[in-house]
């Protein structure tokens, strides 16, 4: 099974994205197959063996559409010296086609430049140089782009075609509407010119509006083309209600200006000219004006692609070289200075440096870095120039796989879109049966009255406005996913993100999640005062041998006091007890109350304050020497800083908040009662995580499950949403459905948060389109004026349409006001 992610072009509406929906799911093969209007993106999932993508693409191209291939490549525009002929240009074309990687190649003679699209995982730029060089012809300095870069100008192009369009338009539309309604104000008259009064010179009025309309319909006529194009291959969209519409008008108008030529000069009173000519001017302003408002949807994506510098300073053979980016290979070393950004993801080797990551993670404040260290792409180096090694490079880096993550589930559908998708396909049609019925019901009402009919058909069919639905969903999807990207919670689909605003339970995985995860010291408790460091500092000795975690945690207390470990002589572990060792010939034991108890030290001295240590949900290490108690040295896996406020955070909301937990009941109800949690649940062993999530949805509650370890996977992907902890394992953010990339419980409140109000997004959009639908297209179908109301004019019903999806994505930008937190 193979996906892809298709651009398809020429889609204006819901009708269109459902169309292009249907034809590729009948396709034998297609498993599924999912478009987003806002995004203009066809995800298709398919079986390779059964259809080939040509095949989906040639389906698309037959219903009037043009699906393109989103090309993970690269474009480079690179000057060619040594070319005296076409018979060269040739040449060098062809060493470039051979080339595994190059998608084409195209040079031009007269401008000696060759433009090449490559895919930098399978060719690098130097190969596509030397094959240059090869060929006989020297290759200059070039410029490169990318996919997105070109997809980004495409988009501006065609916002300011849809621009110089609508100028046009109302430049022709304006006048046209002023000779038209001009003559029919009396009280105040306007200025106007005697040459083109109606009733003296009735066929220079009717000729001077014709020519007025013409150039308005010529720069509309992309509506023509597609709406009756739909309309032949029985798919009718937003393009044919208007197509239709206006030619309905526009043909009228001729045959009354032939009437008014042949003598009828009555006929200057039915001219609808200045109805085609301002609905095409208006639908082209409420085009351009969504053309710019879905730009922004998308400004997220934009913003992550932005992050990453063009060239990286790598040393080859000793030497610094700036080379693209689209160059660097794993293992090279790579060269970062003082206010440069890391091109790609790799490991420190030499220098010590702050890195400022805010742009991948949200986190204010920049992380120090050392040899050993990792450092991402797009992370801002601060301080010190470092020397590291690439590991991950182009498609592979984290950037790279947030863009791709942001994206695919900007291109997802949440299931409260389901109702819009299923009226969106019978939307079009119905309305085209309403205007028609309307029409012939008033032409037969008014005793024959062609006029007032055509008035409420044209109406009807311009009011209808699918795009709204169409739109609704898909672009609060989009501003909510970039926004979560913004602040560090990537969200993996539109499911994802309409579940998290029922979630009533929250179970936070106690290690790593509530707590560090990293075994501290928190008590040293010696017998006889005054000798702290010593017992610290022969506990750490004893342990230096030993890989238990809490051994570990104390060796690193003694050195991060600057305290000198002796050597141990005989260690011995003692499974399930602890260690024992000889240290300056004094026999050392380390271990728990068991082992003490077996080897018969007395524990009294110290009693209460174990007792009281293990109520503050610490391990106490027990350290004898010869045979007696010298002290206690108390672990701990501490709190994280932010866990209480979340949780409060969590609870101000209404949600519950359960830990679980392979602890002991006492150590579990210290750390829940420190973050103010009142369920627990305890001593679950790794394997059982997902079998407690199941029986909280037993109880009929939205769970979450919010972990970081390999063992808590299973619990992730069984709750009805999965969040991982940034910092965590791979496994585990594979099987989440939220990521946090901060290793912040706070994310997990305002992910919920974003959730909710996204929803309230799509529900608000939703009722806004379907209830300007709904109101309308009755009232543009004369229900008003039967009861004795007014009559919708033409005009008013296309700035209505104009307006409301506009309407629809200005309110879906709101979302982009949101800020992390709970409000």
């Amino acid at each position: 099974m193979d996906s892809q992610t298709l651009s398809v072009r020429g889609m204006t509406c819901a009708a269109c994205a459902q169309r292009v929906e249907k034809t590729v799911r009948k396709l034998s093969g297609v498993n599924q197959a999912t478009v987003n209007l806002a995004s203009e993106n066809l995800f298709v999932e398919y079986d390779d063996s059964a259809i080939q993508l040509s095949a989906i693409k040639s389906a698309v191209t037959k219903i009037g559409y043009e699906a393109v291939e989103k090309s993970a490549g690269r474009s480079v525009t690179i000057p060619i010296g040594g070319m005296t002929c076409a018979a060269c240009a040739r040449r060098v074309e062809k060493a470039l086609d051979k080339l595994s990687g190059v998608e084409s190649a195209v040079v031009n003679f007269a401008t000696e430049k060759a433009t090449i699209v490559y895919d930098p995982r399978n060719v690098r730029l130097s190969v596509i140089r030397e094959a240059i060089e090869k060929a006989g012809y020297k290759a200059l300095e070039g410029r490169e782009t990318n996919a997105a870069d070109e997809d980004r100008e495409r988009k501006r192009k065609e916002i300011r075609a849809l621009w110089t369009k609508f100028i046009i338009a109302a430049v022709f539309s304006l006048p046209l509407l002023y000779i038209a309604m001009a003559p029919m104000i009396t009280i105040v008259r306007p200025p106007f010119p005697g040459s083109l009064d109606p009733m003296r010179f009735p066929l220079i009025y009717a000729l001077a509006e014709a020519l007025l309309v013409i150039p308005v319909i010529g720069v509309g006529y992309r509506f023509y083309v597609v709406g009756f194009k739909a309309l032949w291959r029985r798919s009718p969209n937003m393009d044919s209600l208007i197509a239709v519409g206006t030619t309905a008008a526009a043909l009228y108008s001729f045959y009354n200006v032939f009437q008014i030529v042949n003598g009828r000069l009555e006929a200057v009173e039915s001219l609808y000219f200045e109805t085609v000519g301002v609905i095409i001017t208006l639908i082209l302003l409420g085009k351009s004006l969504e053309a710019m408002s879905k730009g922004r949807t998308g400004e997220a994506i934009r913003k992550l692609m932005g992050l990453a510098p063009r060239t990286a300073i790598v040393i080859q053979d000793g030497v610094e070289r700036e080379i693209p980016i689209g160059e660097v290979e794993i293992g090279d070393v790579i060269v970062v200075k003082p206010g440069a950004k890391i091109p790609v993801d790799g490991v420190t080797l030499e220098g010590h440096t702050a890195v400022d990551e805010s742009m991948l993670t949200g986190e204010s404040m920049p992380v120090d870095k050392k040899a050993g260290d990792a450092v991402y792409a797009a992370s801002l180096n601060t301080t010190g120039a470092i020397r590291f090694k690439a590991e991950k490079v182009g498609g592979d880096t984290a950037l790279a796989q947030i863009v791709k993550l942001v994206e695919d589930a900007q291109g997802s559908k949440a299931p409260i879109a389901q109702m819009a998708d299923i009226v969106s396909g019978y939307f079009v049609p119905v309305v085209c049966a309403i205007a028609v019925l309307s029409g012939v019901a008033w032409f037969f009402g008014t005793g024959g009255d062609l006029e007032f009919a055509l008035t409420i058909f044209i109406s009807t069919l311009v009011i209808a406005c699918p795009c709204a639905l169409g739109l609704a969903t898909p672009t609060a999807i989009m501003v909510g996913t970039g926004k979560g990207a913004e602040n560090g919670i990537l969200i993996k689909g539109g499911e994802a993100l309409e579940t998290a605003h029922k979630i009533d339970v929250v179970v936070l995985d106690k290690t790593g999640t509530i707590t560090e995860g990293k075994p501290t010291v928190t008590d040293v408790l010696p017998v006889e005062s005054g000798e702290a460091d010593y017992l610290l500092r022969i506990a750490a000795s004893a342990e230096t041998g030993s890989e238990h975690p809490l051994g570990q945690a104390i060796v690193a207390g003694a050195r991060g006091k600057g305290l000198d470990i002796i050597k141990a002589d005989n260690f011995e572990s003692i499974t399930g007890r602890g260690i024992e060792a000889v240290i300056e010939g004094r026999t050392v034991l380390a271990g728990n109350r068991k082992l003490m108890d077996e080897r018969n030290i007395s524990l009294t001295a110290l009693e209460a304050d174990s007792d009281r240590l293990a109520e503050d949900g610490k391990t106490p290490m027990y350290v004898a020497i010869d045979g007696n108690l010298f002290g206690i040295v108390a672990v701990a896996d501490v709190v994280k800083q932010g866990s209480k406020s979340a949780i409060e955070q969590l609870r101000k909301m209404g949600v519950e908040v359960a830990m679980i937990t392979g602890d002991n009941n006492r150590t579990a109800a210290a750390i829940a009662k420190q973050v103010g949690i009142d369920r627990t649940l305890s001593e679950v062993l790794p394997g059982d995580k997902s079998n407690e999530v199941k029986k909280l949805q037993m109880e009929g509650r939205k769970v979450a499950m919010v972990g970081d370890g390999i063992n808590d996977a299973p619990a992730l992907a069984q709750a009805d949403i999965g969040v991982a902890i940034g910092s965590g394992a791979d496994v585990a953010m594979e099987s989440a459905d939220i990521v946090l990339m901060r290793s912040d419980l706070a994310d997990v409140p305002t992910a919920i948060n974003l959730s909710k109000k996204t929803i309230r997004n799509i529900k608000q959009n939703l009722f806004w389109a379907f209830g300007y639908n709904a109101v309308g297209i009755p009232v543009a179908a004369g229900l008003l004026y039967l009861f004795g109301g007014p009559l919708l004019s033409p005009m008013l019903a296309a700035a209505a349409m104009s307006l409301s999806s506009v309407s629809v994505l200005t309110n879906a930008l709101r979302l982009k006001r949101f800020k992390g937190g709970v409000s």
